[in-house]
């Protein structure tokens, strides 16, 4: 399937709004997330797959999708940048699907969608808590987002799953803001995460073990699988009023496994969103 029947001529009909942020200017340590976006449409539309998912939708169907392409911002916009892009979409009645990026690009999302939805949760699925108050002298790092979402009381509940990079600091920070955190030393295949509000899910690629996901900046072995996080996905029971994928670094990918992990992921999202 082309890339342009993805596309719709009546967005008054569409269900899901999808962005494309391509900014890493907070990572540390490499960059190289800002190329993803078009990697993962490219490898959405790979004819090795199809748009079926897993729960029997049909992502081929006209009128589920608006696409509407991609930002760059830059590091002294980027919030303003990106929170006018969601505040754009949501306006059209579109849920935003977001294509990152480094995971700074959260924030703005988050903070943008509280302005004019009803209060929601977090789905955080990562190998790190990205807690920091400030990394590095930048507090608007890849490694901070949520600091900045818990302290602006953005969203009712934050889980985060996969977490097994805890640092004393981030320990405290998980406690000031009574995230609920479940690390990989706690995780058992029976485990589920319930919800009474609407989730927003953020996928951190790197939350996935790197022999499912090699292409990202801070490989963390021991993490899920892409069963498990599929699994997560699906188990939510609550509306899913947005999402982003975030952290896939193409340098660091081999043969396309990432991209095509991250392709994978956005089709269950939308079928969970739609």
């Amino acid at each position: 399937m082309s890339p342009t029947s993805f596309l719709s001529s009546d967005i008054s009909a569409c269900k899901i709004g999808i962005i494309g942020v391509c900014f890493d200017q907070n990572s540390s340590y490499r960059t190289g997330a800002a190329a993803a976006p078009a990697l993962i449409r490219e490898a959405f539309f790979c004819e090795s797959a199809n748009l079926w998912t897993e729960t029997g939708k049909d992502l081929g169907q006209p009128n589920l999708f608006f696409d509407a392409g991609d930002l760059t911002p830059t590091r002294e916009d980027f919030v303003e940048s990106i929170g006018a892009a969601i505040s754009r979409v949501s306006a059209l009645q579109l849920r935003p699907l977001v294509l990152g990026g480094d995971h700074s690009i959260t924030y703005p999302i988050i903070k943008a969608m509280a302005q004019n939805s009803p209060p929601f949760s977090i789905l955080h699925i990562d190998a790190h808590p990205d807690i920091y108050d400030n990394f590095q002298g930048n507090p608007y790092s890849h490694a901070s987002p949520f600091a900045r979402i818990m302290e602006e009381r953005l969203v009712e509940r934050l889980v985060q799953v996969g977490i097994r990079t805890m640092t004393e600091h981030q320990r405290e920070q998980v406690a000031r803001f009574g995230v609920d955190v479940i690390e990989m030393k706690d995780w058992c295949a029976d485990h589920q995460v319930l919800f009474e509000t609407p989730v927003y899910i953020s996928v951190d690629i790197d939350g996935l073990d790197p022999a499912f996901a090699p292409g990202v900046s801070h490989r963390e072995p021991g993490g899920l699988s892409t069963r498990q996080v599929i699994d997560l996905i699906q188990q939510v029971r609550q509306p899913v009023i947005g999402a982003d994928i975030v952290e896939f670094n193409p340098r660091m990918d081999v043969q396309g496994i990432t991209a095509m992990v991250c392709a994978k992921l956005l089709k269950e999202i939308a079928a969970k969103m739609l």
